[in-house]
């Protein structure tokens, strides 16, 4: 057969005749010069630096299982099984007792969007609501659940914050007879403070609605602190009014991107978040999360990375990453900032009312730092990774002079854009 000739390509799409492997490769080289240092350290978002052994690993095992696909566990029983034994790796670090059950997925926002699915449908199968159903979260809460409400069709209740925490008390006044679940984050990602899970389960239990604990931040951190010696208070299982839970894997667990787990306190309530439909010529058709295709690589890489580092690994990493946060903490409040709550985690904020954070945001964004912000208050925001502790000392300096030169700037909040 002879393949016609094409009478030439748009100015922008697929090039008509493809490229040597070593060329593209290059290619690809060329457009990473302009991103973020992250293997340096520059970034306190969107990485989580384990270093570059845990990378190597990451990478190995994901090529590994590449091409195989988690749909299919008949097809493939490894996966089923590394499935199987990451899942159980999480539950025994939450308090999962023997009837606890958990499933992966793609990512934060698809662990809560299946939550809010099944505590959806749990609402209406086992409680009869019918009509317009609402969720009640704390204002830290993540925007995923506002995406799955968006989704659903379900009305969004935020709380005001009591000291930068989820504050039971309004949380409880939001609730009414349609609500579906209520929300407590271990911890929220503005501050990476851990709400009041306790206060929260016994609230679910008084008012018979459904808790779920956002620790997509805190899951896979968390319990190693805990074994470190820092007072982590119950935010999981141990609470009894927790109904499920999420937590990122390719985040505090250092696996490979996208992975993340959603736990569920019974295989009864489990049960509605499968989507399961036969009425199609292919036959039933059955998947536990949202996702069909589900990569292999992301599975495989999560269940090696869990392998290699184990419970010592963990807590050496998570141990780095508490030490960076603490001098960078003492640092800042000594060069004038102001912590905002007590963060015991990764994450921290803090602020200061003399000098235009967001303008001290730009100026560190000139030296290649990429990190974050927060708006209520005003401050700069780091999530850190445990190569943060080898350069607290460097971003500290960086800090001291951003913080110099936006105040000799005078620039106004409207003036400080994020990267220029």
């Amino acid at each position: 057969m002879t393949i016609p000739p094409t009478k030439g390509p748009p100015t922008e799409g697929l090039p008509a005749k493809g490229a040597p492997w070593a060329e593209v490769s290059a290619r690809m080289d060329q457009m990473g010069q302009g991103d973020v240092k992250w293997r340096e350290g520059k970034a306190a978002v969107y990485v989580f630096n384990a270093g570059p052994e845990i990378e190597q690993v990451q990478k190995e095992a994901y090529a590994k299982f590449a091409s195989e696909n988690g749909l299919g566990p008949a097809a493939f029983p490894s996966l089923k099984q590394m499935e199987a034994e990451v899942v159980g790796f999480g539950l025994g670090l939450l308090h999962g007792d023997g009837t606890c059950v958990g499933n992966m997925t793609s990512g934060g926002t698809d662990s809560i969007l299946m939550a809010v699915k099944a505590a959806r449908d749990h609402a209406r199968k086992v409680r009869g609501l019918t009509g317009r159903l609402n969720l009640v979260l704390p204002r830290s809460a993540h925007p995923a659940f506002d995406k799955a409400c968006a989704v659903m069709e379900i009305e969004v209740r935020r709380t005001p914050l009591k000291d930068l925490l989820a504050d039971p008390g309004a949380m409880e006044a939001a609730i009414d007879g349609q609500t579906i679940m209520i929300v407590g984050s271990a911890p929220c990602f503005p501050f990476g403070l851990i709400d009041p899970i306790e206060a929260l389960g016994a609230l679910a239990l008084r008012r018979g609605v459904w808790l779920h604990v956002d620790a997509c931040v805190g899951g896979y951190i968390a319990p190693f602190v805990r074994m470190n010696g820092a007072p982590i208070p119950p935010f999981d299982f141990e609470v009894e009014g927790v109904s499920s839970i999420s937590a990122d894997l390719h985040k505090y667990g250092y696996c490979a991107k996208g992975a993340s787990t959603v736990f569920f306190r019974s295989e009864a309530l489990r049960a509605h978040m499968i989507f399961e439909v036969g009425d199609w010529p292919a036959g039933k058709m059955v998947t536990p999360t949202l996702a069909g295709t589900r990569p292999g690589g992301a599975i495989a890489a999560a269940w090696a990375v869990m392998n290699v580092l184990g419970v010592e690994g963990y807590r050496a990493k998570h141990a780095e990453v508490t030490d960076a946060r603490q001098a960078i903490a003492e640092g800042a409040q000594a060069q004038g900032w102001r912590l905002l709550g007590d963060p015991r985690l990764g994450i921290l904020a803090f602020t200061r009312d003399d000098v235009n954070p967001f303008a001290v945001l730009k100026k560190l964004y000139e030296r290649g730092w990429v990190t974050s912000a927060v708006t209520e208050p005003a401050g700069l925001h780091l999530m850190l990774s445990p190569v943060h502790k080898s350069v607290a000392d460097t971003y500290l300096a960086d800090l001291d002079w951003a913080t110099q030169a936006a105040r000799g700037d005078g620039a106004r909040p409207a003036e400080a854009r994020y990267g220029g």
